[in-house]
């Protein structure tokens, strides 16, 4: 196996020890697992290639992304072959007039908004880490933006796949709606690399925003937080984020980055449209904030 993965791909393919050991850790709590090699992919038919001989070999395959993973999804507990996706990271084609992006799977979120930067538009899912646009893909990535933008589920319209038998299919399309059979797209978005590996991605953009603000408020407790969130979102204010702090959390912030924030449930928010849109929308949430005894809305 080892011999023709040398043969396939020269230096891309390596055993060694520091390669194997930035490929056996993630972000999680959880101790490293080395893969057995790492192979440099770049190109939908480099993983073909790799897939095909792990086949036939009977050798586990773990894609890897950026590595950011908080729950141990790039750790091989079998061994294998750690398929590294980072040198895919092209644009492959703006779609400005239909609001999609295709792009390859090694790029990240933050290189897809720069590359975005003069179209006018913005991909919103926010993980809170650098993540690729892949293992976002493949671990249906969410993020603060989620209460308004939605989660990676609903922003991956297609995906380009290689099947563990080295066979290449297309899911979907970049039409907004389709009632055309099984949503294998939606299968593959979550499925944390189990039943085959994404080359290719198709995701919705939006407008970039003219204005955006942001605003914190505490609350005497929890269910009063919740219940401001609630109404919110039942009276319709299109909020980008809203994210909730309980008050131990608030206190390792203030210890940590040297703040001053009160030591209750604290909600965040932030608000994009136009000037005037997010004014109203902030006064909005401020009167209802009031109502569930928010203080100190800011």
């Amino acid at each position: 196996m080892l011999s023709a993965l040398t043969d396939a791909f020269g230096e891309r393919a390596s055993v060694a020890q520091a390669v194997r050991e930035h490929h056996g850790r993630d972000e999680s709590p959880f101790d490293p697992q080395l893969p057995d090699a790492v192979v440099f992919a770049r190109s939908t038919e480099d993983v073909q290639t790799i897939v095909r001989l792990c086949s036939q070999y009977n050798v586990p395959i773990i894609p890897y992304g950026n590595g950011s993973s908080l729950e141990g999804h790039l750790l091989a507990v079998q061994g294998g072959v750690s398929i590294d996706l980072s040198e895919m990271n092209r644009v492959l084609s703006i779609n400005a007039e239909d609001l999609t992006v295709t792009v390859e799977p090694g790029i990240s979120r933050k290189q897809l908004n720069e590359a975005l930067r003069d179209t006018g538009l913005f991909f919103p899912i926010d993980p809170g880490a650098d993540a690729s646009i892949g293992g976002m893909s493949a671990t249906r990535a969410s993020g603060t933006n989620a209460v308004r933008y939605g989660t990676m589920r609903e922003n991956v319209l297609s995906l380009t796949v290689v099947l563990a038998d080295g066979r290449v299919i297309k899911t979907g399309t970049r039409a907004r709606k389709s009632s055309a059979g099984y949503d294998l797209t939606r299968l593959f978005a979550g499925s944390e690399g189990t039943l085959g590996v994404i080359t290719e991605i198709t995701v919705r953009l939006y407008p970039q925003p003219e204005a955006f603000s942001a605003a914190v408020c505490a609350f005497p407790s929890m269910g009063d937080a919740v219940r401001a969130v609630i109404e919110t979102i039942q009276i319709g204010v299109p909020i980008a984020r809203v994210e909730f702090v309980d008050a131990l959390a608030i206190r390792s912030i203030n210890r940590h980055s040297n703040l001053t924030l009160r030591e209750a449930p604290t909600l965040f928010f932030e608000f994009h449209g136009t000037e005037a849109g997010v004014k109203e929308q902030a006064e909005l949430v401020q009167e209802l904030a009031a109502q569930n005894g928010g203080e100190g809305f800011e």
